[in-house]
Formats: structure tokens, C-alpha cells, sequence
């Protein structure tokens, strides 16, 4: 039995830039039920709004246009402690609490290093009103309704001019939006108006995991979230294209996390490994080093999808000796992979199978599979390990 690894996969496709709304507008337009949406957002500890989704078009496309309506006009503002424990008290699951804190961390670092105080101390004024927690919550809840597991973001198109926020006239870009996005892709669209939002920005760098041109997809699904302005040179929408994976490759943006370690009791190097793991980390390596003074060291190197970055990084610092870590994103390439069982003189063994450009398939060991048959069996584990990698043979 063979069980295929190909994944639901999204482009956002942002010609004329994200912002929250439009975000959850596209996921709606794409197929998420607005009922199911409004059940999970009332779990939310909140009060004096309703949301809604309207039919408009822009530039004759038609799309949903979400809204979030109160009865209120003067919103309170909040601090991170409270927008945490707001998130946690619904009943999202873990994974969709956990993403929606971590959006909003990444918000009050970048307000933290505009207005010189550290993210506990940031005082939220729009970003930390009901709609802002609406957008970033129903968009990540969508993302998991949708069966969505890896985001494609388009490269960000930013205008120019001045807004006006909480603390008066501000320039477009917004200094929020500017820190949030340093190491993605962005261009001048040429257009004096707020293109990206700084939850547009949040929701776009913390949940894509790469960033340039579409991926190869069997699409399944597009969706438009309108824009509350009219552009006169585009239609103001954010288009969402979903589709199942079924490249023979694919190509993934990872960050890269790095440590020195030179003063840290070797046991603790097991546990840091193992915690890394479980908070997501794609891999870990250690690599014996020489530093300054000839001091023997471990280098770190963490392997992530672009959203964990920050959680990983707080973790290295609190897990491990280092005073500091460093993060660069790159893109890696991965072939198609496939789960499958085969027979054997000891029974049926799981294996992986992978997929190269040309369609040709290597059979891979599964680790925990072989040592379960040797353990059984009491074979020594190289001879399941060659028998198996004996399937390979012409």
C-alpha cells in the first residue's frame, strides 16, 4: 500500500497587497465556510463586534469582502500579556493559538525597535483592537480549516505617502510594515496608498513559507479578497490559488539558525537537540568547532520553516549557554517523497520512496521500522538496512 505525501498547498498572490481583511476575504471567497469562521471567532473572549462577508468587485472581478463591525467606536488598546491570553482562551487548536501568538510577538518586537521599548511593554493601539485579532486569528484558523499546509507568498508590492494612525501622520510604508518585512521580497508599486498593512505584513511573513513566483500545483481552488478602496491602475484584491502538490521537486524558503557553543555541559546538548525537534525544527546538526583562544566549541545549526524562526530562536537562547544566535533564509529543494510497505522475509516493512525530476523512484529505509524488525527478529539491523537498499538494484 502506498500513501502519498502530495500536500494542499496556497500562492497568495498579492498584486495589489495584503492586508488582513482581504487575506480572510480570499480564504472565504476560496471555499471556507463563513459560518464555521464566525463559531470559531465567538470563542474568542470579545465583545461589541460582529463580522460579515459581502459580494463586491473590483475592476468587475468579484470577491468576498469580509468586515468586522462595532458597536463601539473607541476601541481599547491592549498590551502583548493581554492579546496572549485573549488567543489562548479560545478553542482553536494548539497549533492555530501558537501561530496567532507568535504573529502578534513578531508585531510588538517591530513596534519594540520603532518606539525604543521591549515587546512586553509595547502599547497596541490599531493592531491590538478587536478587528486586528479577528483578522490574524481568522486567518491562520482558515489556513488550518482549508487543509492548507504550506504557504507560497508573492513578492509584496508597497506604496507611498502618509496614513494616519494612532500616534498622527506616519509614512507608506508604515515603519511596522518595513521591519516585519526585512529579508522578503518586496517592489515600488508606484501607487500612493497603503498597500501592505502591518498585519498584512505580520500574517504574510510569518506564515509564508517561501516567497517569489508560484509553485507547480494541480490547482483546486482560487479565491479573491477585496480591498475597502477602489485603485484606479489594479483591482484591489488579494487572490488566493490552492492546489495539491504534485511537482516532482519542490522548492521551500528555510531559515537557517546558528550558535557557537564553547562553555555548555555536553548532556545538555542532547536536550537541547530533542527540544528543538519537538517545537518544530526540520533538522539539527552539531559540528565540533575551534574558537577564539583555540577553545573547543559546538556549532548549532538549526533547519526551520520560516514561521518557527522566532520561537526557535528564544528557545536556543533559553536552552542553551549563547548570548546570541544568528538566522538567514535561504531556499533548499526537496524531492517528492511517498510512504509505502513492502515484503520482506520478515514481514511487511515500512519504507519511504523518493521521487526524482524524472519520475524515477529510490526505496529509502525507515529507521524505526528496521529496528523494530531487528529488535523482533534479533537480525542485526545493517541486513534489513541492505536488503532493503537491495530493492534499488536494476
Amino acid at each position: 500500500m502506498c500513501y502519498d505525501e502530495t500536500m494542499k498547498i496556497a500562492y497568495l498572490d498579492c498584486f495589489s497587497g495584503i492586508s488582513g481583511d482581504m487575506f480572510i476575504g480570499a480564504l472565504l471567497h476560496a471555499g471556507l465556510p463563513f459560518e464555521q469562521l464566525r463559531a470559531a471567532l465567538e470563542t474568542l473572549p470579545l465583545d461589541r463586534y460582529r463580522i460579515a462577508v459581502s459580494r463586491e468587485a473590483r475592476h468587475h472581478i468579484s470577491g468576498a469582502r469580509f468586515h468586522v463591525e462595532f458597536d463601539r467606536d473607541d476601541q481599547p488598546s491592549r498590551h502583548l500579556p493581554e492579546i496572549r491570553d485573549i488567543i489562548r482562551q479560545a478553542t482553536f487548536s494548539e497549533t492555530v493559538k501558537d501561530r496567532a501568538v507568535r504573529i502578534f510577538e513578531a508585531l510588538a518586537r517591530a513596534e519594540g525597535e520603532i518606539h525604543g521599548r521591549p515587546p512586553e511593554e509595547v502599547h497596541f493601539h490599531e493592531v491590538g483592537a478587536v478587528d486586528a485579532i479577528v483578522d490574524i486569528c481568522g486567518t491562520v484558523y482558515g489556513l488550518e480549516a482549508l487543509g492548507i499546509t504550506s504557504l507560497h507568498v508573492s513578492p509584496l508590492p508597497l506604496g507611498s505617502g502618509f496614513t494616519t494612525a494612532a500616534h498622527g501622520r506616519i509614512p507608506v510604508p508604515a515603519p511596522a510594515t518595513l521591519a516585519l518585512l526585512k529579508g522578503f521580497p518586496v517592489y515600488d508599486s508606484g501607487v500612493e496608498h497603503e498597500m501592505v498593512t502591518p498585519t498584512g505584513a505580520a500574517l504574510a511573513s510569518g506564515l509564508g513559507d517561501s516567497f517569489g513566483p508560484m509553485p507547480s500545483m494541480s490547482v483546486t481552488a482560487v479565491g479573491y479578497g477585496v480591498g475597502s478602496r477602489d485603485l484606479p491602475d489594479r483591482p484591489n484584491l488579494a487572490r488566493i490559488v490552492i492546489g495539491d502538490d504534485a511537482s516532482e521537486r519542490a522548492d521551500h524558503m528555510v531559515a537557517v539558525i546558528e550558535a557557537n557553543l564553547d562553555d555548555m555541559i555536553p548532556e545538555w546538548t542532547g536536550h537541547l537537540m530533542a527540544r528543538l525537534f519537538e517545537a518544530g525544527a526540520l533538522d539539527v546538526v552539531f559540528t565540533p568547532v575551534y574558537m577564539k583562544k583555540n577553545r573547543p566549541g559546538v556549532q548549532v545549526q538549526v533547519i526551520a520553516p520560516p514561521h518557527l524562526t522566532d520561537a526557535l530562536m528564544d528557545l536556543m537562547l533559553t536552552e542553551s549557554t549563547t548570548l546570541g544566535v544568528r538566522v538567514q533564509h535561504t531556499r533548499r529543494r526537496v524531492l517528492r517523497r511517498t510512504h509505502s510497505e513492502v515484503d520482506s522475509p520478515w514481514g511487511k516493512i515500512r519504507v519511504k520512496e523518493a521521487i526524482r525530476e524524472d519520475g524515477s523512484r529510490s526505496i529509502l529505509p525507515e529507521y524505526e521500522a528496521c529496528r523494530e524488525i531487528a529488535a523482533e527478529t534479533g537480525r542485526p539491523l545493517k541486513e534489513i538496512y541492505y536488503w532493503i537498499m537491495g530493492l534499488n538494484r536494476p
